[in-house]
């Protein structure tokens, strides 16, 4: 494992480099003036009181694993459900339980995910805004738990995610990876993305043995209170909070239209499987082939030989084409 590089002080030009670059990289002390992670730096007690300020009406989801998860939200042992439970719970109360479980040898793991800043706690953003992100589609959100553990997993978004609280450690493993990854099923998943099975702080070798190459491949990220990483898209990531009570703001946004999707990019995959996954293995590689040459361009623009106006859903990306090409598809899969 490699570490991820570090920009001791990140300017726009910086940022906007690593993102063209699409690689990683860590922002050294980025948000170390915002006020919650001053506040954090005084004791828990007081990180929870200054978030107490903003909390909103709206409850949040809580993960809540027994002691004997060791804090990794995950599969239960046969994989027929969860080793968690799902609770709806004001933010106060979420950070109460997280505090509370300091006390206990084998504490449960208490995890709060994506929680929309804006909606969760008005008027935090307005003293923890984060300048790189100005002028993109990006939304915060709040992160919150005690020593807990999420497994190798994707986001279809570009990612810059703020350690405010706590220290955590992001494990790195480029796309290409996903065949080493041993990942589990796409259509139960922990939360959104499919996650790989492989529990990256004691892997398995003799049951994935193939997680041995996508090792060689990683990038290993720690993080103190004020740091900031960027994760590319589709870049998969196992991230460890190795702190009693850890808090991270993250923002999202997507190198795509306004009008497009979010997230249909794993439905395509699964109308993958209903359509190519059954066919004999010559069939699926002629898909292939198609599939670079329109989709992936991998030989440049497929509809360079046919005039402009006759082009249809091969012409130039706009409202109006991405549209006529949604009632294609409706009409079409109506049929089925």
């Amino acid at each position: 494992m490699l570490d991820v590089p570090a920009i001791a002080e990140a300017r726009p030009s910086d940022f906007d480099a690593v993102v063209e670059a699409g690689r990683p990289a860590i922002f050294r002390g980025l948000v170390a003036d915002w006020p919650s992670v001053k506040t954090a730096a005084v004791s828990p007690e007081e990180f929870r009181s200054y978030l107490l300020r903003f909390d909103g009406p709206v409850a949040v989801e809580a993960y809540v694993a027994p002691p004997e998860a060791e804090g990794r939200f995950f599969y239960s042992p046969n994989m027929d459900g969860f080793n968690f439970e799902r609770r709806y719970m004001r933010l106060g109360e979420a950070t109460a339980l997280m505090l509370a479980e300091r006390s206990e040898p084998r504490p449960s793991g208490i995890y709060v995910g994506s929680a929309p800043i804006a909606q969760v706690l008005p008027g935090f953003e307005a003293e923890n805004e984060l300048q790189l992100v100005r002028g993109k589609p990006a939304h915060a959100r709040i992160w919150l738990g005690n020593e807990t553990t999420v497994a190798a997993h994707w986001d279809s978004s570009n990612n810059v995610a703020c350690v405010i609280a706590g220290r955590r450690r992001f494990t790195l493993f480029p796309p290409n990876q996903i065949e080493n990854l041993y990942v589990g099923p796409i259509d139960m998943t922990i939360s959104g993305p499919p996650s790989s099975l492989v529990d990256v702080r004691k892997p398995d070798f003799e049951k994935f043995p193939r997680y041995r190459e996508a090792m060689s491949n990683a990038l290993v990220a720690e993080l103190e209170p004020g740091d900031a990483i960027y994760v590319p898209a589709l870049w998969w990531h196992h991230v460890e909070a190795l702190s009693p009570l850890n808090a991270l703001v993250n923002y999202w946004w997507e190198d795509a239209p306004p009008d497009a999707v979010p997230g249909t990019g794993l439905a395509c995959i699964g109308h993958g499987l209903l359509t190519f996954s059954h066919l004999p293995r010559p069939q699926r590689e002629a898909w292939r082939a198609f599939y670079d040459h329109y989709v992936f361009r991998l030989n440049g623009d497929p509809a360079e030989h046919i005039p402009e106006h006759a082009r249809g859903a091969l012409g130039k990306s706009s409202p109006s084409l991405r549209q006529s090409i949604r009632q294609f598809l409706v009409r079409v899969l109506s049929q089925r």
